[in-house]
C-alpha cells in the first residue's frame, strides 16, 4: 500500500479518536458566568495596596559588568554545518556577530534612556505587580480620546510597540478621535511579576489586564494584540464584552478543536493534489514546514523551567533561543540565509533591547510558563469552552503575509459575529508592530474608525 495513503489513514484515525475523546470528556457546554479572581501570590493579600507607582528601567553598573563578562567568556560556539544557514536553528556565525556587538558596541546608557522615553508605571492587580507604559496623546484638542490596550506576546516585549506608540498618539486630521495607549508587560514577562502558584494562563491574564484597565479608570476600551497578545485580547473580548469596545488583532484564528482537526485533515488530504491552488487552503498547519517550527512550543508547554535555567544563565543561549524566532517568525524563508535576515527589519540595538528586557528582569522562565499553564486540566477545558463561544464585539483582523498562520474571512466569520474588516497586508510577518509599525497603525486607525461608526448604530440595541 502507498506510504502516503497509509499515513493519511492513520492520521484520520488518530484525529477521529482524539476528537471523540474531547467530545466525551468536555461535559460542560458553555463558559461559567463568572471566573474567580485568583490572588496569584498567596500570603500577600493584606500587604498590597492599589497605588499606581512610577517605574524606571535601570541597567545597573553591576548588571552591565556581569553581562559583559559573560559575553566575553562564552565557550566555543559550535560552527554551523556547511550550507545549512538557519535550518538547524540559530546560525552561530551570525550569532557571534550580534554577541560581539552586544559586548562592545551596544550603548547601555543610551538604550536605557531610549527605553525610558515613555512614562512607565506599576500597580498591583490580584497579587501581581503589573508593569505598563501609559502614553497620552499629543495635542488632542477637541478630539475624543480612546483608550487602547496593546498586548505583546512571546518572545517579544513592550519594546515591540516603541515605533507604533507615536503613530497612535499623534492626532490625524481625518479622524475625530485619537488614542491613549496602555502597553503592559504580560504577567511573568519583563517587569511584571510572576505568579507563585500554578494556573495563570491566557484566560486568567485576560482578567488581570481587564482589571488593570479598570484600575486606571477605563470602564470601556479598545484592545489590540499579536501572538499571545492576540490570544488574550480574544479572551477579553469573549469574557468581558461589556468592557471591550472592539478588538483589533494581527493574528485572528478560529481555534475550535473541530476546526483544527478538519483543517489538519484537509491539508493532509490535499497534499496529494498539487493542482489544488494554495490560496484555497487556510495557512493553518502547513505540513512539515510548520512542524519544524513547533519544537519550542512542546518544550515550553511541558518543561519550561528546565530550559529556562540555561537561558537565564547564558546571554548567548538566550540570544540564540529568541533570535531564531525573530528570524523565521519575520519571514520563514530567512532560515535559508546565513544571516537569518535579522537586519532586514530590525537593527542590532532593537533586537538586543528585547533581549535586555528578558535579561534584566530574569523573566524568560516565567514568561515561557504561559504555554504550560494553557494545558492544565482546568484551563484546557476552559479554553475549549471559550473557543466554542461567539465573539460579539466589533472585530478587525490584519493579515500579514508571513504570519505563522492565517484563516479565510469565511471561517473567521463563524466565530467573530461582527467582523468588520479583514485586511491583507502587502508585507510583514509575525512581529507586525515591530516590523511594520506604519502598516499596523494605519489599519488600527481605519478599523477603530469603523468600530466607532458601528457603535453609533448598534449601542442602542445592546
Amino acid at each position: 500500500m502507498d506510504y502516503l495513503l497509509v499515513t493519511t489513514i492513520l492520521a484520520i484515525g488518530c484525529c477521529s479518536v482524539v476528537y471523540a475523546l474531547i467530545r466525551y470528556y468536555s461535559k460542560k457546554t458553555k463558559l461559567p458566568e463568572k471566573l474567580s479572581e485568583i490572588w496569584w501570590t498567596p500570603g500577600t493579600e493584606h500587604s498590597i495596596d492599589d497605588d499606581i507607582r512610577p517605574f524606571e528601567i535601570v541597567f545597573s553598573e553591576e548588571l552591565v559588568k556581569n553581562l559583559k563578562y559573560r559575553l566575553k567568556h562564552i565557550r566555543f560556539l559550535t560552527p554551523p554545518l556547511k550550507d545549512v544557514a538557519w535550518n538547524y536553528g540559530t546560525n552561530t556565525d551570525a550569532l557571534r556577530k550580534l554577541l560581539d556587538y552586544w559586548a562592545d558596541d551596544y550603548n547601555f546608557q543610551e538604550r536605557q534612556k531610549f527605553m525610558n522615553q515613555y512614562p512607565h508605571f506599576k500597580t498591583n492587580i490580584q497579587g501581581l505587580d503589573i508593569h505598563f507604559i501609559s502614553v497620552k496623546p499629543n495635542n488632542a484638542e477637541k478630539k475624543q480620546v480612546l483608550p487602547l490596550l496593546l498586548l505583546h506576546g512571546w518572545p517579544g516585549s513592550i519594546i515591540e510597540f516603541y515605533k507604533l506608540i507615536p503613530l497612535l498618539t499623534t492626532p490625524r486630521p481625518e479622524h475625530d478621535f485619537v488614542f491613549e495607549v496602555i502597553a503592559p508587560s504580560l504577567p511573568g514577562f519583563g517587569f511584571s511579576s510572576a505568579a507563585t502558584i500554578p494556573g495563570l494562563s491566557f484566560i486568567q491574564m485576560s482578567m488581570v489586564l481587564k482589571n488593570l484597565m479598570l484600575r486606571l479608570g477605563y470602564d470601556k476600551f479598545y484592545v489590540q494584540g499579536g501572538d499571545w497578545g492576540a490570544v488574550i485580547v480574544n479572551a477579553m473580548s469573549t469574557l468581558f464584552p461589556q468592557h471591550v469596545l472592539g478588538m483589533h488583532s494581527n493574528m485572528c484564528l478560529v481555534t475550535r478543536i473541530k476546526s483544527l482537526i478538519k483543517q489538519a485533515l484537509y491539508n493532509r488530504l490535499f497534499s496529494f493534489l498539487p493542482s489544488i491552488k494554495k490560496s484555497k487552503k487556510s495557512r493553518m498547519f502547513e505540513g512539515k514546514s510548520f512542524l519544524l517550527e513547533t519544537g519550542y512550543f512542546h518544550i515550553q508547554a511541558t518543561k519550561p523551567d528546565t530550559v529556562g535555567v540555561g537561558l537565564n544563565d547564558s546571554p548567548a543561549g538566550l540570544a540564540a533561543y529568541i533570535l531564531e524566532k525573530f528570524s523565521t517568525g519575520t519571514n520563514s524563508s530567512y532560515k535559508f540565509r546565513e544571516d537569518g535576515g535579522l537586519l532586514e527589519k530590525y537593527t542590532y540595538d532593537e533586537l538586543i533591547d528585547n533581549l535586555m528586557i528578558y535579561w534584566t528582569s530574569n523573566s524568560i522562565t516565567t514568561a515561557m510558563r504561559i504555554y504550560a499553564e494553557m494545558f492544565t486540566k482546568e484551563n484546557y477545558v476552559l479554553g475549549n469552552l471559550m473557543n466554542k463561544t461567539l465573539v460579539k464585539v466589533p472585530t478587525a483582523c490584519a493579515q500579514f503575509p508571513y504570519e505563522i498562520a492565517e484563516e479565510p474571512r469565511s471561517k473567521l466569520e463563524t466565530r467573530y459575529v461582527n467582523l468588520l474588516r479583514v485586511t491583507k497586508m502587502p508585507r510583514g510577518g509575525h512581529f507586525a508592530a515591530f516590523e511594520e509599525p506604519e502598516l499596523l497603525a494605519n489599519d488600527i486607525w481605519a478599523s477603530i474608525d469603523e468600530m466607532e461608526v458601528w457603535h453609533k448604530k448598534h449601542d442602542k440595541d445592546l
